[in-house]
């Protein structure tokens, strides 16, 4: 496999407008998750930018950025965009969508996905999934749910078919839930079939892009970690990540 690492970025947002360049001890936070997916050494990191200022702060520090057009409706709309710009020689037979707003990405969690992708030849896509440890979050649907054959026994690296995605509170009956990391491994192929079929009926109600695959016949796998790197959604995001990234500097020094 010949992976090429995309990170979607935009500066609409209505909880944390400017997103992508809000100050974390110095730097903007698209370079923290430039940064550390460029540690994962999988290949090269492009940020896929709807604003020029976004591809300037991420140029400032040596990073690869290119701009897309900034009405696209979704991150893998982005993503597409920017692969077709920069390999339009298809080079590149795997993609990897990393979201721009988790600056506590672990840079294993890439070299995850691809290892399971490298395994699996008849899956399209992985992503990651883990067990949902607040009880609140079974029920809020801004936790999205993975409906995973796991046992409970499952520990982090295995492996599992992805069934449905969704907001609600599945599936029924004893055993653990697993909430949805929005990373993605995608064959290149699959990915230029995605982006090609219009918006499903599920992914319409659920409001969740990755339904629109499972309805048109795409097979996602999904890898078991421990926990979810924290995301930034909210001013109160942001607080819990400036605390805890300067937690874990300091750990190290």
């Amino acid at each position: 496999m010949t992976p090429l690492v995309v990170i979607p970025a935009r500066m609409a947002s209505s909880r944390l407008p400017g997103k992508p360049l809000v100050d974390i001890h110095g730097q903007p936070m698209i370079v923290h998750v430039w940064r550390r997916a460029q540690e994962a050494a999988v290949g090269p990191v492009v940020v896929a930018c709807a604003e020029p200022v976004i591809a300037a702060a991420v140029q400032a520090v040596g990073g690869t950025a290119v701009l897309t057009r900034p009405d696209h409706r979704s991150g893998s709309d982005r993503v597409f965009e920017a692969l077709q710009l920069i390999d339009s020689a298809g080079i590149y037979d795997v993609v990897v969508n990393v979201q721009g707003d988790i600056p506590t990405l672990e840079s294993r969690l890439l070299t995850s996905a691809l290892t399971a992708l490298s395994k699996l030849p008849k899956i399209d896509i992985v992503t990651l999934v883990t067990p949902l440890k607040e009880s609140y979050a079974a029920t809020n649907p801004n936790v999205v749910k993975a409906v995973v054959g796991f046992p409970t026994t499952a520990a982090s690296g295995a492996i599992a078919r992805v069934l449905y995605f969704s907001r609600a509170t599945v599936p029924s009956g004893p055993g653990p839930l697993f909430h949805h990391v929005g990373l993605y491994a995608y064959r290149r192929e699959a990915l230029s079939q995605f982006i090609g079929w219009p918006q499903s009926v599920l992914e319409t109600r659920e409001r969740l892009e990755q339904l629109r695959a499972l309805e048109h016949g795409l097979s996602i796998a999904a890898v078991l970690i421990d926990a979810a790197p924290l995301g930034v959604d909210t001013p109160q995001d942001l607080a819990h990540v400036r605390h805890v990234l300067a937690a874990m500097k300091a750990s190290k020094n």
